[in-house]
């Protein structure tokens, strides 16, 4: 690996770690940690438009669009019709919460791994640092 000063070659280089690290926890699950993040937000925020899951998530539409379409192909997602023709709105379909639901150990198993590897100081200051950069 080569060495670099660089922000964002740094964090480009630990975010696809992290990624791996996840992706690895929901295998077998059928969802990857972009679906699975996406499918956290649709539960939280409770029936988003488009637009809100977007903005809420840190994605443009059109990522958030194809993303839908596999999560919508897979039964995990639905869309319908706000209340005007330009917003719709994402359900999480019973599929999609028993999904998430069945991930959530494997979720948390890796979640507790990193925690441990960093200790809980540094978790702390990564998760704030994270924030000032977003």
């Amino acid at each position: 690996m080569l060495d670099s000063q660089c922000l964002c070659i740094n964090l480009r280089r630990a975010a696809r770690g992290v990624s791996r690290h996840y992706d690895g926890a929901l295998d077998g699950f059928g969802i990857n940690v972009a679906q699975y993040s996406l499918l956290c937000n649709l539960q939280r925020l409770d029936q988003p438009s488009i637009s809100t899951l977007a903005e809420a998530m840190g994605l443009d539409r059109s990522t958030l669009g194809r993303n839908l379409r596999v999560l919508e192909g897979e039964g995990l997602v639905t869309l319908v019709e706000g209340e005007d023709m330009r917003n719709r709105i994402v359900l999480l379909t019973e599929a999609g919460a028993q999904r998430l639901k069945a991930a959530l150990p494997a979720w948390e198993v890796a979640q507790q791994r990193l925690v441990d590897r960093l200790g809980a100081e540094k978790r702390e200051i990564l998760l704030k640092l994270l924030d000032e950069l977003a």
